[in-house]
């Protein structure tokens, strides 16, 4: 697995990428505005399935009908490995500003339109149909949303606090969440079932278009990352050359270079070859995708469980939907805390503390969430966040240092979206039929605990990314003085390097 790997070099001052701070204030807010729409579409398709099912099927649906829009929910995430693999190298040939514009669109628009669709009672069994088509283009254009939105962040931070800024990714996720979550559950209190079921479940999917028109305008008075545009000026250098290079073959009379080749497939190879680093990533992504849909998607399905099988403990629907949201937002308070913190003690460090405390606590966690009052619960389920946002509050920094600039894109949204569908998008469904088969309510904690174990031994492999310039690019800072200062930091941990080296030798 010698791909993973991290070699120290020495860089002088000028080479350091200097990044206004205002801009990368500016490129934060574009890239987590995407992140607010897809996690406000999550939070509210997942607290409105009830409604949603009353309006776009028959009202003798039965067990079926839940199915179903269970089903519509979970097939968004089917095609976002699709969207990755079409969007990912797409950036890494166009830019990521163009396919970050073109799938914050997209996102917007598969929400709106949901919105708009007749409805069962209108146009019978098109209404399901047309709601399964909505949803694929969510997911398709959610596909190329995040690995561009995490590349898009990473390239413009600078070295040294790139943790943090990155960390500011996960809250337009967690931000959108408690948005969505919000919306549907004022809107389910404030309103009769005959008002929601009639015209009132429509009003949080309009939310979604204006959401995307400022995305689209952040994200259009940017220019691409300075990273891509470095990237770009080598390979418009390199193209020269090769031009250069057939015209003074043909003015001698010898045979010029004959090399061709398919760009796209020429990529997806190149990616293909950094298969010790997708499978890296890919294992972090589990282990942190595993605890949020744990959290997001299946807790509110265990309560009725709990009820069920335990026969007592749980929380109403209601109390489980606000003490979700309490632990949401503090949640969303705490990673920009945790992702300062890693630009300190490294996200190595985070990483590995929060799979041992998957590990450690996640059965004290499950056993909480099956007691019998608020207080309980609400502890039960703040352990469980507070594993979980020790990688929400680094993934964003660490995977981009994966792959290098080149193919960095489409490596990310690649792996990363493979393992959301695999692991990630099916944990309520697996966990639902583990529980429903067995009716044994430890599940959640045994698969959480397995996940630390994965998400432990990728920390392991990988290298520390703390401070250091990414993949394929010059260091970064924010000015001139840190510039310097960073410059003369990476060059004595070269030399420190190299000395080691030589001291192994002999």
């Amino acid at each position: 697995m010698s791909t993973i790997s991290y070699t120290p070099q020495k860089w002088r001052p000028e080479q350091v990428t200097i990044t206004e701070p205002s801009v990368i204030r500016r490129a934060i807010g574009a890239a987590a505005i995407g992140n607010v729409t897809e996690w406000y579409d999550f939070g509210v398709y997942g607290y409105l399935q009830v409604t949603i099912e009353g309006v776009f099927l028959p009202k003798n649906a039965g067990a079926a009908g839940a199915i179903i829009v269970a089903a519509l929910f979970a097939v968004a995430f089917l095609v976002r490995p699709l969207g990755g693999m079409f969007f990912g190298p797409l950036a890494d040939r166009i830019g990521r500003k163009s396919v970050l514009a073109t799938t914050m669109i997209m996102m917007a628009l598969g929400t709106f339109l949901i919105g708009v669709l007749p409805d069962y009672a209108t146009i019978g069994l098109a209404a399901p149909f047309l709601l399964l088509a909505c949803r694929l283009i969510q997911g398709f254009s959610t596909g190329g949303e995040y690995g561009n939105a995490m590349a898009f962040i990473a390239e413009y931070a600078p070295d040294r606090r790139r943790g943090f800024f990155g960390s500011l990714l996960e809250v337009g996720t967690f931000g959108g969440y408690v948005l969505g979550a919000s919306v549907a559950t004022i809107m389910t209190a404030i309103l009769t079932q005959d008002q929601l079921l009639s015209w009132g479940w429509r009003l949080p999917f309009f939310v979604a278009l204006p959401l995307g028109l400022v995305g689209v305008y952040l994200r259009s008075k940017l220019e691409d990352t300075p990273a891509y545009r470095e990237l770009e000026k080598q390979q418009d250098a390199e193209a020269k050359a090769k031009a250069d290079e057939k015209k003074a073959a043909k003015k001698a009379g010898t045979p010029a270079s004959t090399e061709t080749g398919d760009k796209k497939g020429g990529e997806i190879r190149g990616i293909l070859r950094l298969w010790p680093n997708l499978l890296a990533c890919m294992g972090l992504v589990l282990a942190w995708n595993v605890t949020n849909y744990m959290l997001t998607a299946f807790m509110p399905q265990f309560f009725p469980l709990i009820r069920e099988y335990q026969g007592s403990g749980g929380v109403s629907d209601l109390a489980s939907s606000i003490l979700q949201i309490i632990v949401m937002v503090m949640c969303l308070i705490l990673i920009p805390v945790i992702g300062r913190l890693s630009d300190r003690v490294g996200r190595k460090a985070v990483v590995r503390a929060g799979s041992i405390a998957l590990i450690v606590l996640s059965i004290p966690s499950v056993l909480l969430i099956r007691g019998h009052s608020d207080v309980t619960v609400l502890f039960g389920l703040l352990i469980m966040g507070l594993s979980l946002i020790c990688f929400s509050a680094t993934m964003p920094s660490t995977l981009p240092s994966l792959f290098p600039t080149a193919v960095r894109a489409g490596a990310l949204s690649i792996s990363f979206n493979v393992a959301i569908s695999l692991f990630g998008g099916t944990t309520s469904t697996v966990m639902t039929s583990l529980v429903t088969w067995t009716h044994f309510l430890m599940w959640p904690a045994i698969y959480l605990m397995a996940a630390g174990v994965i998400g432990l031994i990728c920390v392991h492999i990988v290298p520390e990314s703390n401070g250091r310039p990414l993949w394929g690019s010059k260091p970064a800072a924010s000015d001139r003085k840190e510039a310097t200062a960073h410059a003369k930091e990476l060059s004595e941990e070269a030399e420190a390097f190299v000395l080691a080296q030589r001291a192994g030798a002999h």
